[in-house]
C-alpha cells in the first residue's frame, strides 16, 4: 500500500499545494459531485452564489478557493468549499506523552480514502500538519506541535419540522439560513486561522469559543498538558463548553427534538450516535497500536479517514479507507505516521 502524501505548503502561495496533486484535486471535485444526475448543472448556478457568500463573510481564503477554481477549470470549487455533509467519531483523552485526539471522518464518497493527504503549513504562531484532500483550503483535522490539535464534526441538523418528507426542505432552509449571514466564517476557515494564529490551547480555545461561525459545529480542542482537552458546541453566535468526557460523535451532548444527529452506517440517527460514541469512549486511556479502536460502529461503510494526534510530542499518525463487500471499510493506505519537531 502507498503511504499517504505529505505537501509542503509552507511558502504560503494561493494553490501552491496543487502544483503537484491537480490530477489527485479534480478526482476529489468527481467523487463528490459526479455522482449526481445534474452534478454539473447545480455546480454552475451554485458556485457565484457560493462565491459572493465567503467574500461577505470575510474569510481571509477567498483568493485561495479562487486560485483552485482557476487552476481546475471546472465548476464546483466553490460550491464543495461552501458545503460539506459528514459524519465522524471523535476522542480526547490523556495519554502516557500527553493529551491526544482519535478522529474519524465519514462521507459517502468512494475514492476519497485514497485520496487523501497531509499538508504542512505555517502561520505567524507557527507550522502545522493538516489532514486534508487536494485542492481544499480548510482545516478540519491538524496538529501543531508543542501548541495544540483540533479536528471539527459536524453538528445535528436543525429541524423545523417532524416529518420526514421535509427533511430536504430543512437542508434547504438551513443553507439559506447559512448564506444570509455576513461577518461570520465557515467553521473549516476559522480552524485554520486558529492554526495560523493561536500560540496557544488557551488562545485558540477563545477564539473557537467566541467567533461568530456560518453554520453550527463541533470543535475537539487538545493542548500539550493534562487536562487540556475540551468539545465546544457551537451555534453561530453561542458556545457550550464541556471539559469532561470529551468523546463525541454528530450530536449535541444534551438531546434536542428541534435537532437531527447525522447518522453513520447502520441504524437510526440517535441511536447510531450513541453506539458510535460509546464505542469510542471505551478506549479512553486506552493505548492502541495501528489503529486496533477503530472498529464498528466507529468503522463503517462510510468511514474514509484514521487520525491520531498528539500535540505534545508532534507525532501525527494518519490512515484512508473505502468501503469494503461486507458492509465495513478497509484500510487502503499505509498507516503513515508524520513527526514534527517540538
Amino acid at each position: 500500500m502507498k503511504s499517504v502524501v505529505l505537501i509542503d505548503a509552507l511558502d504560503g502561495a494561493a494553490g501552491c499545494h496543487l502544483r503537484k496533486r491537480e490530477a489527485e484535486a479534480l478526482a476529489v471535485r468527481d467523487a463528490c459531485l459526479g455522482w449526481l444526475p445534474l452534478g454539473g448543472l447545480l455546480a454552475r448556478l451554485a458556485d457565484p452564489i457560493v462565491r459572493t457568500w465567503m467574500r461577505r463573510a470575510g474569510t481571509a481564503y477567498a483568493a485561495e478557493i479562487d486560485s483552485v477554481a482557476r487552476t481546475l477549470k471546472k465548476p464546483g470549487i466553490w460550491l464543495l468549499h461552501g458545503a460539506y455533509l459528514f459524519g465522524c467519531t471523535a476522542l480526547g483523552d490523556e495519554g502516557e506523552k500527553g493529551p491526544r485526539l482519535r478522529r474519524t471522518l465519514d462521507w459517502p464518497f468512494p475514492g476519497l480514502g485514497r485520496l487523501v493527504e497531509v499538508r504542512r503549513q505555517r502561520g505567524s504562531a507557527g507550522e502545522f500538519l493538516n489532514v486534508t484532500w487536494p485542492g481544499f483550503v480548510g482545516v478540519l483535522t491538524a496538529v501543531a506541535p508543542a501548541r495544540f490539535a483540533a479536528s471539527i464534526n459536524q453538528a445535528p441538523m436543525h429541524r423545523r419540522w417532524r416529518s420526514p418528507m421535509l427533511l430536504w426542505l430543512d437542508y434547504a432552509l438551513n443553507a439559506l439560513a447559512g448564506l444570509r449571514g455576513s461577518g461570520r466564517l465557515p467553521p473549516e476557515h476559522l480552524l485554520r486561522h486558529v492554526f495560523e494564529t493561536c500560540t496557544s490551547f488557551d488562545d485558540a480555545r477563545h477564539r473557537l469559543e467566541t467567533e461568530p461561525v456560518a453554520r453550527p459545529v463541533l470543535f475537539l480542542l487538545v493542548g500539550t498538558k493534562p487536562g487540556e482537552r475540551i468539545v465546544i458546541e457551537r451555534e453561530e453566535t453561542r458556545a457550550r463548553t464541556y471539559r469532561d468526557d470529551t468523546v463525541f460523535a454528530n450530536d449535541w451532548r444534551e438531546r434536542h427534538p428541534r435537532w437531527r444527529p447525522r447518522g453513520c452506517g447502520d441504524g437510526e440517527p440517535v441511536e447510531n450516535n450513541i453506539r458510535r460514541r460509546g464505542a469510542l469512549a471505551a478506549w479512553t486511556g486506552r493505548d492502541a497500536d495501528d489503529f486496533s479502536w477503530l472498529t464498528a460502529p466507529v468503522l463503517n461503510a462510510c468511514t474514509r479517514l484514521s487520525v491520531e494526534m498528539c500535540p505534545a510530542t508532534g507525532q501525527l499518525t494518519v490512515a484512508g479507507w473505502e468501503a469494503d463487500e461486507i458492509g465495513s471499510a478497509a484500510r487502503v493506505t499505509a498507516i503513515s505516521t508524520f513527526r514534527q519537531a517540538v
